[in-house]
């Protein structure tokens, strides 16, 4: 696990109606501030990666499909420094990961249906904040196995 990630499994709620899905309150301990909450979608055969945030902390769950986040621990001052992690995101696997800034992500979609990830984001999106590298031709050692994607 790299430090400062955490992986919480999460509640459902499900009757004959249908569910509902926890994701994340204020009073959660990986919980900091609000800056704005996203959807990103991931197209089988692609990855979506990888990018690094400056200040913003990241919280994400899966709201359909299935995604293999992969994470990189660029922080020098950090214990796991040069580690990779890799988390499924799913509603089988349904969970919060939080990432804290400095440590690269990326998603690869995994199955024949797009899967569709939610972050509540710690801060609203700033140009400038965030940084982007093409998910094949980088520093990072990772080989996501398949030649479709972008940052």
């Amino acid at each position: 696990m790299i430090a400062g990630v955490s992986v919480r499994p999460l509640k459902r709620l499900r009757d004959a109606r249908g569910e509902v899905r926890h994701m994340l309150k204020r009073a959660d301990p990986e919980f900091s501030r609000f800056g704005e909450v996203y959807f990103s979608s991931v197209n089988p055969g692609f990855v979506k990666g990888w990018h690094i945030h400056k200040k913003m902390t990241l919280n994400y769950a899966a709201v359909s499909g299935r995604a293999k986040l992969v994470l990189y621990d660029e922080r020098r001052d950090s214990k796991t420094f040069g580690k990779v992690q890799e988390i499924e995101l799913s509603l089988r696997k349904y969970c919060l990961v939080t990432i804290p800034p400095g440590v690269w992500n990326g998603f690869k979609c995994l199955g024949s249906q797009p899967a569709l990830i939610a972050n509540c984001a710690s801060h609203p999106h700033e140009t400038g904040e965030i940084a982007r590298l093409n998910p094949f031709a980088n520093h990072i050692p990772y080989n996501w196995g398949i030649a479709k994607g972008g940052g």
